[in-house]
């Protein structure tokens, strides 16, 4: 999974309408965040966005494949999904892929963050 920076440049430049997109290297890769989330990986400069359950299908309608590695004789499918080839043609086309993908990360992570529980007042104790 060798990525060039000039792919990774590239695809910054493409995604930059969600907001602030920053590439981070990764395994021979890179991570893509927009305002600290990850949403897109590159790996072997191929892009691809993240994907849920709300957003799966329309990555399958568009033709996409996950992103699969093989690691210690193991093969992984991730919740992320090649991003379709017209999307890689300009900022406008990308855009839509990009908002999804942010949107999937967003849930992803607050799917994650723990949940807050109200603060117990602490029992009286009756007076002897």
């Amino acid at each position: 999974m060798k990525s060039t920076s000039d792919f990774a440049d590239y695809a910054v430049e493409l995604l930059g309408t969600v907001g602030r997109v920053v590439a981070r290297k990764m395994f021979g890769g890179y991570g893509l965040y927009c305002d600290g989330v990850m949403f897109a990986l590159i790996a072997d400069d191929v892009l691809y966005f993240k994907a849920d359950d709300a957003s799966r299908a329309e990555f399958e309608r568009a033709g996409s494949e996950p992103f699969v590695y093989d690691a210690r004789g193991r093969r992984t499918t991730m919740a992320y999904w090649r991003a379709p080839d017209e999307a890689m043609e300009s900022r406008e086309l990308a855009a839509p892929w990009a908002r999804t993908a942010l949107a999937a990360a967003l849930r992803a992570r607050s799917a994650k963050l723990p949940r807050r529980t109200p603060k117990r007042k602490p029992k009286r104790r009756p007076r002897e």
